[in-house]
């Protein structure tokens, strides 16, 4: 490693994919220094996964002292009360616990933290405020950002970001998107007691993801008291008084106590200089790279949400890890994104691993679609009207389990074991010949015996 610059890598932006590539290569001996300009964990930690989570908790525990009456357990209504000011203190004081978490396991790799907004000034050379620094290479790792659609108002709306800051809970609300972030905080709010909302323009939600999943997921929200409208947009937002009227695209108006918009992020390359330095952007507005991650720049290379490969934090770790590889160790390996398993911790949550049912006849052509929906066992006393659905897809050729999605609680719990199942190859007949754990919703993923349907 050349003693020409200060540093051998010097990485842009302290989130998950970052932090990865920032420690893995300190500790392979290289001088690493990481800049970032916010908080240490980026939006995972922050305004991402760990703090939606926790609000996931929060928000479920009024189901639960619901439910315990089928039990037998007596809760006096008057007695029960929340105070959101406390439950976003203790978040915050998570939050506070693992930014210096992130901060000591980059100080113990001998990793120098620099506070501050990085701009290119060369290919190897980055100004942070007045200190300009040299390394011979760069990592750009900054994320990405929410996006406000632009319509008339749109500085009234407030996004994934602001959610989790608000200083008091709204009577009601709307949630405008489709996605991830859309149907997680809808479950959020109307399990905190807000009247809900769910807007998007699109005839069905969760793009991307199964149609058996989404078709159940829509018809599970709307069990739970969230308003779910497919096909329509917003096309203004006026304040009036302590709410906002919102027009729609359907002619009709909408009266709310706060609009949240989960429409999209973007890449967050603003300021860095990228342009005069003469790495490209894609079409979408993503740091272009080749499967190494390396830009039309030599020295210069990307990773994590910047890059718009799935914007997932374990992805981006994996890239950290693959990076550092072939920047310091043996220069060999690539990213594997085949059957990534994601969760959605909506309520019910999601979990899936594997192609689509569509996208799986296009890959392997005939499947056999193994499915089964059915009540969890905790509500037959509980006498909640909540479902499960669980589905497999075969590869009828070599009886592969190509994919497996659900919904259901603690679905992403039950997907990660799946998931390594489906990694190895596994078939439907070692799921056939695995034991049940019972009783167990689980055991139904190796105990479904017939399939609903054989396609293509």
């Amino acid at each position: 490693m050349s003693e020409h610059y200060e540093f051998d890598l010097v990485v842009i932006g302290a989130g998950s994919g970052g932090v990865r590539l920032a420690r893995m290569s300190a500790q392979r001996g290289a001088r690493v220094a990481i800049v970032e300009s916010r908080y240490l964990g980026g939006t995972c930690v922050n305004v991402g996964c760990v703090p939606k989570k926790l609000f996931v908790y929060g928000s479920h525990v009024g189901e639960d002292m619901a439910d315990a009456a089928g039990y037998g357990w007596t809760i006096p209504e008057d007695q029960v009360k929340f105070d959101w000011p406390t439950l976003v203190a203790n978040k915050n004081a998570e939050i506070h616990r693992l930014n210096g978490i992130y901060q000591r396991l980059l100080e113990n790799a001998g990793v120098t933290i620099i506070n501050g907004s990085a701009r290119f000034e060369d290919a190897h050379t980055l100004s942070v405020g007045d200190r300009r620094i040299h390394a011979r290479h760069i990592t750009v790792a900054t994320g990405s950002w929410p996006v406000v659609p632009d319509i008339p108002g749109k500085e009234h709306v407030v996004t994934s970001n602001d959610m989790f800051y608000l200083p008091q809970l709204p009577g009601e609300a709307v949630i405008w998107g489709g996605g991830y972030i859309a149907v997680e905080f809808a479950g959020i709010l109307a399990g905190l007691g807000v009247k809900t909302t769910l807007l998007y323009r699109g005839n069905l939600f969760l793009r991307g993801f199964d149609d058996d999943i989404r078709e159940f997921t829509a018809a599970e929200l709307r069990k739970k008291g969230i308003d779910v409208r497919f096909g329509v947009n917003i096309d203004a937002v006026t304040p009036e008084g302590a709410h906002y009227r919102l027009d729609l695209s359907d002619g009709s108006r909408l009266n709310t106590g706060l609009v949240m918009a989960a429409t999209g992020r973007r890449a967050l390359v603003d300021g860095l200089g990228l342009d005069a330095l003469g790495v490209q952007l894609t079409d979408s507005g993503h740091i272009d790279v080749d499967e190494h991650f390396q830009t039309a720049v030599p020295s210069v290379t990307a990773l994590g949400d910047v890059i718009g490969t799935p914007q997932l934090t374990p992805v981006a770790i994996g890239q950290g890890m693959v990076l550092s590889r072939r920047l310091f160790g043996d220069g060999e390996g690539t990213m594997d994104y085949s059957a990534i398993p994601t969760a959605v911790f909506c309520q019910p949550n999601i979990g899936t691993v594997g192609p689509t049912e569509s996208e799986a006849r296009e890959q392997y052509g005939r499947l056999r679609i193994y499915r089964t929906e059915f009540r969890p066992m905790k509500h037959t006393l509980s006498g909640r009207d909540e479902r499960c659905l669980m589905k497999l897809i075969v590869d009828d050729a070599s009886d592969r389990v190509v994919a497996a999605h659900m919904v259901g609680p603690e679905a992403g719990e039950m997907l990660q074991g799946i998931a390594v199942a489906i990694k190895a190859g596994a078939t439907k007949a070692v799921f056939d010949s695995t034991v049940g754990i019972h009783p167990t919703s689980a055991e139904e993923f190796v105990t479904m015996r017939e399939p609903e349907r054989i396609v293509g």
